[in-house]
């Protein structure tokens, strides 16, 4: 539900902020010269991708309202969360990076001396309303304002669990720049972003905020934040690359081969930060099983088990249909499976990925009831366990090459994929 145009400007006075501004003048003229643009939309790389859900109408309902699955879709108690304060993040990472998952997608990525924020959304609700909408499950870990300074805030796409109206009000008034994808721009003008704090990228183009390359990057996706989906603001992932580290992340996206190639081009990344929930058998195309995010990530390694994979968008709202823990129990089987190393933080834990040790306890499971078949086993595998021989490093690719042919599991399920465009 995306991109709605009011008949008159009367009408038009009544639309809601949070829907933002479609773009326009030589915003448009540029969207409508990139090659990814085509018939009046942007494209996704490779064939023909489907974003709304697909499969029998009869058949999702019966899996969306089934009393029993919809208790599962969220925790039982109290979600625990990091008791972060700016002194946790005030010293600088003694390895030179660090990372501090915020829940669901957002992050905050200390990276050689630079400070860049990935899809900040400090809203209550991911909607366009402050009354209805997928409302958080837990308590963001800390004020945005207790950050501190933010060198570039990185969006991913426009939909409103990525691109949120509250935090990007309360960021206005910092001087804090903001990389986006090509369109996106048009939203944040509109909500008092001045245009030279703007940094707008097609896909594989790049841009030096202080001593990093931002790179935005295929993802298979889409678009939209009204009533109706116009196509014309762009999704993407995003490459980080500093003078001693790299890492990544996915945004929102469906597996595609592309991965590979962006591996191969930007990688290897001392971490990757991979969506693995909210996905569906209905809508295969744009959101990620864990199985799949395991893949996509050692794609983008070059099939090597180098650095870690931080597991995101799960466990800060309900969006699909499969259990809340699910997201989180699939990346461990996941891991397990390939042999590569994840962090596991609570929402708002700092970590160093290259550092020995990173957090990896499922700290979800004293949350939820536990899963018929019981729970995979949990293996620490970071630091040491990084520096594979090359022996090993090949047959984790073997392993790897069958993460595809994983079936779903069962209470994979349905659900609506972008809940007032949320996903």
């Amino acid at each position: 539900m995306t991109g709605f145009r009011f008949p008159s400007s009367g009408l038009r006075a009544l639309r809601p902020a949070a829907f933002g501004a479609d773009p326009s003048g030589e915003r448009l003229a540029r969207i409508r010269r990139s090659p990814h643009f085509k018939d009046g939309v942007f494209q996704n790389p490779g064939e023909k991708t489907g974003t709304r859900p697909s499969g029998s109408a009869v058949e999702f309902a019966k899996l969306y309202f089934d009393k029993e699955e919809r208790a599962r879709r969220a925790p039982n108690g109290t979600v625990p969360v990091h008791a972060t304060t700016l002194a946790d993040i005030a010293k600088p990472p003694a390895t030179g990076l660090r990372l501090t998952w915020m829940g669901h997608s957002s992050v905050l990525a200390e990276i050689d001396g630079q400070r860049v924020l990935f899809d900040p959304v400090w809203g209550e609700r991911c909607s366009p309303f402050s009354f209805a909408g997928p409302k958080r499950l837990h308590p963001v870990p800390l004020p945005l304002a207790a950050l501190g300074p933010v060198d570039v805030v990185v969006i991913s796409h426009d939909h409103y669990d990525h691109l949120d109206l509250p935090s990007i009000k309360a960021l206005a008034g910092t001087d804090t720049l903001f990389a986006v994808p090509l369109g996106v721009g048009a939203h944040l003008e509109h909500w008092g972003i001045s245009a030279d704090r703007l940094r707008e990228l097609d896909w594989h183009e790049a841009t030096k905020v202080g001593g990093l390359t931002l790179t935005a990057t295929p993802a298979r996706h889409f678009c939209g934040r009204g009533l109706r989906n116009t196509q014309h603001t762009l999704w993407a992932s995003w490459v980080v690359a500093g003078d001693e580290h790299r890492i990544y992340h996915s945004g929102d996206t469906g597996y595609f081969e592309g991965f590979r190639d962006i591996g191969a081009e930007h990688g290897p990344f001392d971490a990757t930060m991979v969506q693995i929930g909210a996905y569906s058998e209905f809508w295969p195309d744009i959101h990620m099983t864990p199985e799949e995010g395991m893949r996509a990530h050692l794609d983008l390694q070059g099939g090597q088990p180098h650095g870690v994979m931080l597991p995101i968008h799960w466990a800060t709202f309900n969006l699909a249909a499969h259990a809340w823990s699910e997201p989180g129990e699939g990346t461990v089987a996941a891991s397990r499976a390939v042999g590569a190393p994840i962090a596991l933080p609570q929402p708002g834990e700092p970590f160093e990925p290259t550092a020995e040790t990173v957090p990896t306890d499922p700290w979800w499971r004293g949350v939820t009831l536990e899963p018929a078949g019981g729970r995979p086993a949990v293996e620490t595998l970071t630091g040491a366990a990084i520096k594979t021989t090359a022996d090993s490093a090949t047959k984790n690719q073997a392993k790897a090459d069958t993460v595809s042919d994983v079936p779903r599991s069962a209470d994979g399920g349905a659900g609506d994929p972008e809940t007032l465009s949320a996903g």
